[in-house]
């Protein structure tokens, strides 16, 4: 029977919107997240992503095969590339990897994950999400990412799109949110005001048409760290998030909800 699961085996496989390489990239996958194969057409697949459901065209070529037994047994994958730029993996040919925090280390066992057949040792203490406590490490894991640029489909250290980078800080902290901001905004509890915020609740913003189009993660009740130009920290009110460059209130409050009680 042809394989209809895969493996991304590079540290970032982008996620194209159709089968080309002038297509928008839509998300991005990284090392060691499983995929299951929807469809083939010569060197590009549709896959859809096990860790969200977000589906997107990739080069085949940047995958290894699994079986669905593996397909299944790394849908919860604990172990994970840690805050830091320094995840080197290095292959069996000696070459290396750099990984974006939040990336999978499948099968990890004796300094040594795997891929599929390949095999990549590590260089670097990895991160076992099962064990992170969400509020007193939210606000530091969210600001390791300050700075980075924003990118439209983004998911690694030099580029985030919004959701992007709420749903990486949430992942390395053993929450799994939804790959875009509307589909996240329909998940966690609802925060009546704004006063009420605590650290790590995630503030969502809407277009004029009602459209749920950007997300961020507050610090406090008057501050919000979120990707838009680069991954920073604004002030926030009732109104919405204020740019302080442009003096003008750049995104208007939505919703606010909670993850974490």
């Amino acid at each position: 029977m042809e394989n209809q699961y895969g493996i991304c085996r590079v540290a970032v496989a982008p996620l194209r919107a159709e089968p080309s390489d002038r297509a928008e990239i839509v998300s991005q996958l990284l090392f060691g997240e499983q995929v299951e194969i929807i469809q083939k057409d010569e060197r590009w697949w549709l896959i859809q992503n096990g860790y969200d459901g977000y589906q997107g065209w990739m080069d085949f070529r940047q995958l290894a095969a699994i079986t669905q037994d593996q397909f299944v047994d790394l849908q919860d994958c604990k172990l994970l590339s840690p805050l830091s730029f320094n995840n080197e993996l290095i292959a069996a040919d000696g070459s290396i990897y750099h990984l974006s925090p939040g990336s999978n280390l499948p099968y990890l066992a004796d300094g040594h994950c795997y891929v599929g057949k390949e095999k990549f040792r590590l260089n670097f203490e990895p991160h076992d999400r099962a064990e992170s406590d969400f509020k007193s490490q939210v606000e530091a894991t969210a600001k390791f990412f300050q700075n980075i640029p924003y990118l439209w489909g983004g998911r690694h250290l030099f580029g985030m799109d919004c959701s992007g980078f709420v749903q990486t800080v949430f992942k390395l902290l053993n929450i799994k949110l939804n790959r875009d901001a509307s589909q996240q905004a329909e998940q966690g509890e609802l925060v009546g005001f704004l006063a009420e915020c605590r650290p790590g609740d995630v503030a969502f913003f809407d277009n004029e048409e009602g459209k749920i189009t950007h997300v961020g993660i507050m610090l406090s009740p008057n501050e919000i760290i979120h990707a838009s130009a680069k991954v920073k920290i604004d002030p926030i009110d009732d109104q919405g998030i204020f740019n302080r460059e442009l003096g003008i209130y750049s995104h208007k409050l939505r919703i606010i909800k909670r993850f974490v009680e």
